[in-house]
């Protein structure tokens, strides 16, 4: 499929049936390419006639950030899935993506955002927070995400990003390494799911393996098409819930503060972690260890100084059931 990173490309079917509205994203991070390639065989069976939209709509953006898929690389200029939000002064690639996404998943009522990992391990997914009227994530759809996290295969479960990343934005303030840097702005934490939820809708992001395995694809496709029965957009066979899950929260975000910063060992996702076990060594000599047993996610042994290097992760205290599927907006 050629690529332009002067446009998007966004394939929409719309039913003459009134329905729920779903947008699918893949390339958010332009080397995360399973997202993509589960939207391409979706899309040739819907075009060889294998399944039809019968009811409401969907698009599809197979690669949301053009400039970093041509590039073979995880952002264009910067991260989309960061300060994700419409500007009348863009100032990069990624500012004027946003400019078309943002309105875009506004017009939707539920995503499914597709993405992959660096090291090896089983796919999960990403769900918001509890249903609440707080200040930083206020929602009210969370039944509708868990019946759409419970069908797509997957039984790891993670909650609590952007807790996680605000509580990781004031000690980033606290340090005060880098002032008025924009990972110091707890918008800095909002992406594709996160928007999505600002304007009314749900969504849920599908880690769907690493980025090189050859079965994350399929793990793509199959969602896809749960989304599409489960909303009964397409009438294709809804597969039921694979659980029990394991439900995950993300306790705290841990930086890179130097060059010199160096893992103790080559950490993936969800390694288990000891009480008290070393993860890391800063430039200084100093050790981090784990506060608590736990899990590791998303170590990145490539992080920038400033920038996150890995996430810790408990037991949640939120369950994940799948009650009867409902269409219609949100749940």
């Amino acid at each position: 499929m050629s690529v332009s990173p002067r446009h998007l490309r966004i394939h929409r079917y719309a039913a003459l049936e009134a329905g729920p509205r779903l947008i699918v994203t893949g390339a958010v991070h332009g080397n995360e390419t399973a997202g993509t390639r589960g939207i391409e065989r979706v899309r040739a069976e819907i075009e060889a006639g294998e399944f039809d939209i019968v009811r409401g709509a969907v698009s599809f953006v197979a690669v949301t950030n053009p400039l970093a898929y041509v590039r073979c690389r995880r952002e264009g200029e910067r991260n989309l899935n960061r300060r994700l939000q419409p500007t009348a002064t863009p100032q990069d690639n990624e500012d004027r993506i946003a400019n078309l996404l943002c309105p875009l998943l506004a017009a939707h009522d539920v995503l499914l955002d597709l993405h992959s990992f660096r090291s090896p391990g089983q796919p999960f997914a990403l769900r918001g927070p509890a249903d609440n009227r707080g200040t930083l994530e206020p929602f009210a759809h969370e039944q509708a995400e868990a019946r759409l996290a419970a069908h797509l295969g997957v039984t790891r479960i993670v909650d609590g990003w952007l807790d996680a990343y605000a509580e990781g934005v004031a000690r980033r303030r606290e340090r005060a390494l880098t002032p008025g840097a924009v990972h110091e702005d707890p918008a800095y934490g909002v992406g594709s799911t996160e928007y999505m939820r600002s304007v009314g809708g749900c969504a849920v992001t599908l880690e769907c393996g690493q980025h090189d395995d050859a079965g994350a694809p399929e793990v793509a496709r199959h969602a896809i098409r749960q989304a599409l029965a489960l909303l009964g957009i397409a009438d294709l066979p809804l597969a039921p819930a694979r659980g029990p899950f394991e439900c995950l929260t993300l306790a705290a975000v841990v930086d890179r503060h130097a060059e010199g910063d160096r893992f103790v060992r080559s950490w993936r996702s969800f390694d288990v972690l000891a009480a008290g076990e070393p993860i890391a060594r800063r430039a200084d000599g100093s050790e981090v260890r784990a506060p608590a047993a736990g899990y590791i996610v998303f170590p990145d042994h490539g992080a920038r100084p400033g920038h996150e290097w890995f996430y810790l992760a408990r037991p949640s205290t939120r369950t994940l059931s799948a009650p009867a599927p409902a269409a219609g907006r949100a749940g």
